[in-house]
This record gives structure tokens, sequence and C-alpha cells, in this order.
């Protein structure tokens, strides 16, 4: 990026030079190696920890410090493109900081920045540590494009932390605007307008600020994804399902599609079997995998389609919906949506249906929730379902998924399961050896014979549950070392 010379003017009279060159850089964390920004040290007068402030504050060009009997000012050579804004703000508010950095061939490397208040220091904000927030959100960004980058030349823009006093969301849009996506930007400045004026109620002030708030409260990334293990990927699925290799076989090839596009598949995840089959098991597994938060939405209990999508701000009482707050509960774009029960999605006692709202989230073409009054993007969320009927899911919604069909359990399959997932599990979790319980052949027969007339596992682990408690029951109140159960014992403790 060539370098750009302005003719703004300094308090001095001389031409203000910006001197720096940006460039893009996604790194989540700054180093000496991956610095910040770099500045000019032929004078070799920067220490470890350097104190001073930003000056020319309208083109953000250099930085002031305390040198050997003097002030010396430096010249910034190069910054990471997402930090322009708010050195700028730094300089602006004339705010002291002490700098982080190292020496290197290039100049000085720097990888902190903090506050220092002493003197007549303005303070960042009406909330403490808004500072390192601020930093520690520009590294979490994406970079700016070369237009937003033009455009901040021009505009404030904006970003901040727990966000809720209209100083705080104000000094985020000064500091970070440009690392949003461009309709929210614009979104977030309308509301701002909003929260700062008289000429409307206290009302609309109030949601303008909170909706402002939930929404600069989440970090908006494109929708690149990084490589993921399949090693490792398969290991999880090992850990977390028994059998199911026609799901694990499915996910790992999903894996396998999302390493060479970077991008998550066109189709969310349609897991249908009967009850206690460990569907949303196989959801938990794939968000580990993916390294994502998650959120549920249990479709049983949602009968109006307002529950999704926010009610109006006419409404003294207007909130969100479930689904942006759960954004706003992951304080990321990036998540998987666990869709529980989606075979009662068509099932609304309110104003409309359900499943209707679902169809624009499974899309990914974007999300309208009537309280924000903003587009939300969408591109990454992942959507996993279960059912247990595919027959009661309507055929718009069923062409947005891979559909994988669990079969029940055979009762040769739940005996592994009881001797290998389900009673360890417990022992673990009760702080018990697997020497101190002993169940026979026989005893292990009659565990799956009082667990054959239902579907799924849940019978076995609560079977195992209650064998395991009646065992360390016994320890305890009879001083023995281990209880042992065959068909009679079982048969006795459960039925």
């Amino acid at each position: 990026m060539p370098v750009f010379d302005f003719n703004d003017k300094k308090t001095d009279g001389a031409p203000a030079v910006c001197t720096y060159t940006t460039f893009r850089s996604s790194n989540g964390e700054a180093t000496v190696e991956r610095p910040i920004m770099v500045l000019d040290n032929s004078s070799k007068e920067f220490k470890h920890h350097t104190g001073g402030m930003f000056l020319n504050p309208i083109k953000r060009t250099s930085f002031e410090f305390q040198g050997k009997g003097s002030k010396i000012s430096a010249d910034i050579l190069t910054i990471d493109s997402r930090f322009t804004s708010l050195l700028k703000w730094l300089g602006e508010n004339h705010i002291k900081v002490r700098l982080s950095g190292a020496d290197t061939p290039e100049g000085y490397a720097v990888y902190k920045i903090r506050e220092q208040a002493f003197g007549d220091s303005t303070k960042l904000s009406s909330e403490n540590g808004f500072l390192q927030y601020m930093i520690q959100r520009l590294l979490a960004s994406d970079p700016p494009s070369e237009e937003q980058i033009d455009e901040d030349d021009k505009e404030e823009t904006g970003d901040a932390m727990k966000l809720t006093s209209i100083q705080s969301i104000t000094d985020f849009l000064s500091c970070a605007g440009n690392t949003l996506p461009d309709n929210i930007r614009l979104w977030a400045r309308r509301n701002l307008s909003v929260a700062k004026s008289n000429e409307v109620s206290p009302e609309e002030r109030r949601h303008a600020q909170r909706a402002l708030s939930i929404m600069l409260g989440i970090r908006w990334q494109n929708n690149y994804f990084e490589s993921i293990d399949p090693v490792r990927a398969r290991a999880i699925l090992d850990e977390e399902l028994y059998g199911m290799e026609k799901v694990k076989q499915r996910i790992i090839e999903t894996i396998i599609q999302i390493n060479r596009t970077h991008t998550l598949p066109a189709y969310g995840l349609l897991i249908v079997g009967p009850a206690g089959t460990g569907k949303s098991q196989v959801a938990y597994a794939v968000a580990r995998i993916l390294r994502l938060p998650w959120t549920s939405l249990d479709m049983s209990s949602i009968n109006d389609p307002e529950q999704l999508t926010g009610s109006s701000r006419v409404y003294a009482n207007a909130k969100p919906g479930i689904i942006m707050e759960a954004f706003a509960s992951a304080g990321e774009s990036k998540l998987v949506f666990i869709i529980n029960e989606l075979d009662k999605a068509n099932e609304g006692k309110g104003n409309g249906n359900p499943a209707d709202v679902l169809l624009t989230l499974l899309d990914n073409l974007g999300f309208t929730d009537n309280y924000m009054e903003c587009m939300i993007p969408t591109d990454g969320v992942y959507p996993i379902a279960t059912a247990n009927e595919k027959d009661k899911i309507s055929a718009p919604i069923m062409s947005r998924f891979a559909v994988i069909e669990i079969p029940d359990y055979s009762p040769e399959e739940k005996k592994i399961i009881f001797q290998r997932f389900a009673l360890p599990k417990i022992l673990k979790r009760m702080s018990m050896d697997p020497e101190e319980i002993e169940i026979t052949e026989d005893g292990l027969d009659a565990v799956i014979e009082l667990c054959s007339s239902a579907s799924g596992i849940r019978d076995v682990e609560q079977v195992a549950e209650h064998i395991a408690a009646n065992a360390l029951y016994r320890i305890e109140a009879d001083h023995v070392k281990k209880v042992t159960y065959d068909a009679t014992a079982v048969h006795a403790l459960i039925d």
C-alpha cells in the first residue's frame, strides 16, 4: 500500500504527513513477530515499555514519548489495518498510553497497548477495561476491506466491551466500526443517533440503546473456516458415540468438505430416529468438532413465531427473539444451532407457523429480528436438527437438510453400551472404582431384558445409575469392598 501524503496541519503549522502503510492481518494474538504496529526507532530511544501519546490525531502518524531529556516524536511505519481507527481515537482524545514492544530490524515492534491514567489524561470511557477489551475484540475480528479503510478516512466507525452506556457505545463506534458488516455498521450509526436524540421518547431511546448493546457485543466474523483435523474429529465421535458408523461417516465427509472449501456446507444435518438413541449427542459432538459455541431451540416449546423473531419496539415490554438472544449469548456470529424436535415445528398455536421462520435461518441468507430491526448475517450458522418422525416435517424444511436416520439399538448393542459407556461414566461421576461393582453375565442379560420395551438407551443409563447408587450405599453402609449383581439381584432392585 503506498505512503499517504495529506495536507492537514499540525498545531505548529507544519504539514501532517501520514508516514505509515497498513497491512491486513487476521492474527488473533499480537507478538513481536506479529505486531500491532512498527514505529521508527532510528534514535534507539525506545525501551521495552514506553509511555507517551499518539499525535496528529486526524491522520494518526506518530507517537510522542519522553526520551533522554526531551520529548521525541517517532513516525509510525506500518500498522495493522484493524487498529487505525483506535489510534485515531486515542490521539483525538489525548489518551496517554504505555506501549510494550521490542527493537527489530524493521523498527520498534509494538505488541501491547495499555492506558496510563495520570496527569490530565482523559479516561477512555465509563467502562473499566475498555481499551483492553477493544484490543481483544480487534484481534478477534477480520481485517477491514480496502473500501472500508478508505471510508474510515472520511467517517467515524465502530466496536466496545459490555456496551451498556452511551459513552462506551460511542467509543466503540469510534474505534472498530470498520470491522463490522456494512449493514450493521450503518444500522448502529442510525440507532446511536436515536439513543442520543431528545426528539424521540425515552422509551425509543431505551430500546435503541439496548439493541446497540446487544448487537455490538457480538463478534461479527466472515464465513471462512479453518481446516479441521479429521483424525481428531473421528476420535471425538468415537468418544461420544457408540456404533453409528453411518452417522460418523457423514460427519467426516462434512469435515472434508469444509477443509476443501473453508465454508460451511449448504445443508445442515437432520438426525432422525427413535427417542433416546443419542440424536442430541450427535449434535453436541459436531459442535465440539467445529470448535463453535452452540445453542438449542426446542421446537416443542415454541408455539408462536414471535418467540423466534422478537417483538416490535412499539411495545414497552418488547425484546429480541430466541434466535437473536442465542447470538448475543454466544458473543459471536459463528455457532451451531441445535434444533430439537423439528417434527414439532408445524404445530404453531399463535399468530403463524414457527416452521416458516426457520426457513430464513436455514437458507443462510440472513435473518431479521423484529426488535433489532436489522438483517442478521447467518452464513456462519450451522444447523443440526433432531426429529423422531420424519413424516411430520414439511417438504420445504426437509429440503434444507442432509438426512441421517438412526435405527434403534439391538439388545447386543445395548449390552455393550451398558458395559463400556453408561456404567463406567456413572462410576466415574460417583468417584467409584470399577472393581467395586461386579455384574454377572446373567445379571447383564437381566438389565437388557428390563430395558427391552423402550427405544433408545435412556433406560439403560437409568438402570446403570440405579445399580451404581445402590452399590455405593451398600459399600458405605455395610462396609463392604465389592457388590455383586446377578439376575436375581438386578430384578430385586429394579422390579
